[in-house]
């Protein structure tokens, strides 16, 4: 396991310095390059099948692995149409989860059965949400389970098997493409030209394009209020815990903060974490992200007896004007209207 994290963190550490020696796994590319426009083929010609839903889907991902602030939007659209009264609900592969799939998932559901992110989309935004591998499987759970206008689509830009009405592609302009290669020489899922394929916004503080995004920083909280401290100080010194697609995003989040005395100790993406991960020898205070802290409110219920103080800062998407006019549009066009 410790050999698949250290080669992963290696290369992860080589794409975003785009090291030169990746071009030593450019016939990787080049194999993946291959099956991937091959497994394309095969649904645009039917000999795969494509699953059409009964109502229109709208499907919100990226061309890179790694984060790039496609949750937060989800959160925030979804927030947003239900207060236009549209019965929205969401469907995601449940990465992480080892649950029975398909799988509602509920408040009180757990981030190591359905997956973290579902977990934070559900606390969010208490929407009806379903996960799992096959996507028509969870379509048809969460149709049974509850009407709905729209269904949402948390990643799965290249999972041909679900057809969709509506794509929308978030593109991190402060990491960027990298060098534009393909996996695993570079980052990319798809090549750039899909870009042009779909809507894009671009996620950036200074955005250059109308459809833009930002991400608004909160007040820190406590995930355990009952330890010895109720006082956020920026000052202090951090064991700054993350695990999630681009760790310097919430480096930079923790500087934007004025936390600047901390030590990171970063994890895959979807890490399942253990009490021992949370464990240091300095016993200073631990800081993370609010996708994190799902997975330690686990941990925490599991283990009464820890104590340290744990602060987790929460962000929040906030959309141009022109991203929304884009999304009224695009839904009265499949039948949607805003009340």
């Amino acid at each position: 396991m410790f050999l698949g994290m250290s080669l992963a963190q290696t290369i992860q550490d080589a794409w975003n310095k785009q090291a030169t020696w990746l071009v030593l796994l450019r016939p990787l590319s080049w194999l993946y390059r291959f099956g991937f426009c091959l497994n394309q083929g095969l649904y645009k010609t039917g000999i795969k099948k494509v699953y059409t839903a009964p109502v229109p889907v709208m499907v919100i991902g990226n061309i890179t692995v790694g984060g790039s602030g496609k949750t937060p939007l989800l959160i925030q659209l979804v927030k947003y149409l239900q207060q236009h009264n549209i019965r929205v609900g969401v469907i995601s592969r449940g990465y992480g989860g080892k649950g029975n799939f398909p799988a509602l998932v509920t408040a009180m559901s757990e981030p190591d059965q359905v997956g973290d992110e579902p977990c934070l989309i559900v606390q969010a935004t208490h929407a009806p949400m379903a996960v799992g591998p096959n996507r028509q499987a969870a379509i048809e759970l969460l149709l049974k389970s509850t009407a709905i206008d729209l269904i949402i689509s948390d990643d799965g830009l290249q999972h041909w098997a679900l057809a969709r009405q509506l794509e929308w592609i978030v593109l991190d302009q402060n990491r960027g493409l990298g060098n534009e290669k393909l996996l695993p020489e570079g980052y990319l899922r798809e090549p750039k030209s899909r870009l042009k394929q779909g809507t894009v916004i671009e996620h950036s503080k200074t955005a250059q394009a109308q459809r833009n995004m930002h991400l608004e920083i909160g007040q820190p909280y406590l995930l355990n209020p009952n330890s010895s401290t109720n006082t956020f100080d920026a000052k202090q010194y951090f064991n700054a815990v993350v695990g999630i697609g681009f760790p310097q995003r919430f480096y930079q989040t923790l500087n934007k903060l004025g936390v600047n005395q901390y030590q990171a100790h970063e994890f895959p993406d979807h890490h399942d974490y253990e009490i021992a991960d949370l464990t240091f020898d300095n016993h200073d205070l631990i800081i993370t992200t609010e996708k994190d802290a799902v997975k330690f409110k686990t941990l925490l219920k599991q283990h009464p007896e820890f104590n340290i103080p744990i602060w987790v800062v929460p962000v929040e998407a906030v959309l141009s004007s022109d991203c929304y006019d884009l999304l009224r549009q695009q839904l009265q066009q499949v039948g949607i209207q805003f009340s």
